[in-house]
């Protein structure tokens, strides 16, 4: 009785679109009054979800990436993407995919990749010829490269919930993003040669050049993080301050385009996108609770392992399972409430944890752009000022090339274990 008010009344607030966290807040309280258990519990759980050394990274990575907005360098990136691909017919296109490969791999989160790429890239294709649709879609697809892409706040978030090291969560994404990326480069080169969108000015090398040196304080910030925490240098908490002091440093001193009067609104940004993150983990953490206390995740393994045994087809379940999830449920979320149980299902049909993680959150990335809820489509057809269903439409090949790209992942481990395993 009491568990199913607990999911009747979060799935009911959820499609009536109240955000996840106050979802996740009401529908706890409504169990735990019904439960007869006391409120106390709700603080206790709360804070036990947020306090971990682990999730101190997100706030720095979140300030390095607003940072680097304010800063204008996702400007530079653009235009060292375009001027490696806008001779090609689509450059635009694939400028716009090969910057969501770079800077969604410095922000680590797919909504900052889509507002910030999406802000300039998709009145800067329309203006060049390219559909509005078109435009939105490329945007919001390329947007799911970035936490799969190390640095990675979902990344962290599954280190944080497993005794997995972050830093070969970072190296294990590293193969599938890059997949993922060249996977979407392709797509968008096919689709723009069957619409005859335009090309670019013809390849410069002077260009090229010139951009790279302009680009490469914001690139070298990836290889400073990466190295850093797999080199032993500093932990993954300590690379999120090294990298806001970096993109601060190069904002200021190097590119000077960011202004110090930018400081304040930079960090009220930051301080607000962190508190609702985190507003999110502790409540996510409580519900998590309750189902754990209710035994549901022994069930769900139980319950898709009772079905069949067979590897190839728990995959697929769990696969399926998680894009249903991730369409209409917060990635970190859904992180939070079904990692720890579904990786007992894949752990019992030979799963490796790291390979498992990496197919997790690829999945629930690919549901940030899938209807219902998709985050980053909303937020990409309000940029473009065109409707949703015609971005949807637009998306569709995207969604299939993911998809591809999520089956190979899922099926072929090597994938994302072959770098953690140099490194061991």
């Amino acid at each position: 009785m009491e568990i199913t008010v607990l999911l009747g009344v979060f799935v009911v607030l959820l499609f009536a679109g109240l955000p996840i966290a106050f979802s996740l807040g009401i529908s706890t309280v409504s169990y735990l009054f019904i439960a007869d258990i006391p409120l106390t519990i709700l603080p206790q759980r709360f804070f036990a979800g947020m306090d971990s050394f682990i999730l101190l990274c997100i706030p720095g990575f979140i300030l390095a990436g607003n940072l680097m907005n304010a800063g204008n360098i996702t400007h530079h990136i653009i235009k060292f993407s375009d001027a490696m691909f806008g001779h090609i017919r689509g450059g635009l296109g694939l400028a716009n995919v090969g910057g969501s490969m770079i800077f969604g791999g410095i922000s680590g989160t797919a909504i900052a990749d889509t507002t910030s790429i999406g802000a300039v890239m998709i009145p800067g294709m329309s203006k060049r010829g390219y559909d509005k649709p078109f435009a939105a879609a490329v945007t919001a697809a390329s947007s799911t490269v970035g936490p799969i892409i190390p640095p990675s706040v979902p990344m962290i978030i599954v280190g944080s919930l497993t005794s997995i090291s972050v830093g070969k969560m970072f190296l294990a994404g590293a193969v599938p993003g890059l997949l993922l990326g060249g996977a979407m480069l392709l797509t968008t080169y096919i689709l723009s040669k069957v619409k005859d969108y335009p090309k670019g000015d013809k390849f410069c090398i002077k260009r090229l050049f010139g951009e790279s040196k302009t680009a490469f304080w914001a690139l070298l910030l990836v290889a400073v993080v990466l190295y850093g925490i797999i080199g032993g240098i500093f932990t993954p908490t300590e690379a999120s301050i090294v990298a806001s002091v970096y993109a601060l440093i190069a904002g200021a001193f190097i590119y000077k385009t960011l202004n110090f009067k930018k400081l304040p609104a930079i960090l009220l940004d930051t301080v607000l996108g962190t508190a609702a993150l985190m507003t999110l983990v502790g409540m996510a953490n409580v519900f998590a609770w309750i189902l754990a206390s209710e035994n549901i995740p022994q069930m769900l393994a139980n319950g898709i392992l009772s079905i069949t045994d067979n590897p190839i087809l728990v995959i697929l379940f769990i696969n399926i399972l998680l894009l249903f999830v991730g369409s209409f449920m917060e990635t970190i979320a859904a992180l939070i409430i079904l990692f720890p149980a579904l990786l007992k299902v894949a752990e019992g049909v030979g799963m490796d944890p790291v390979h498992f993680g990496v197919m997790a959150v690829l999945n629930l990335m690919i549901g940030l752009t899938t209807p219902p809820v998709g985050v980053c489509l909303f937020v990409a057809s309000e940029i473009a000022e065109t409707p949703l269903k015609n971005v949807i439409k637009a998306l569709f090949p995207y969604l299939i090339c993911n998809l591809t790209v999520l089956l190979l992942v899922s099926y072929i481990p090597q994938l994302s274990l072959w770098l953690p395993a140099l490194f061991d």
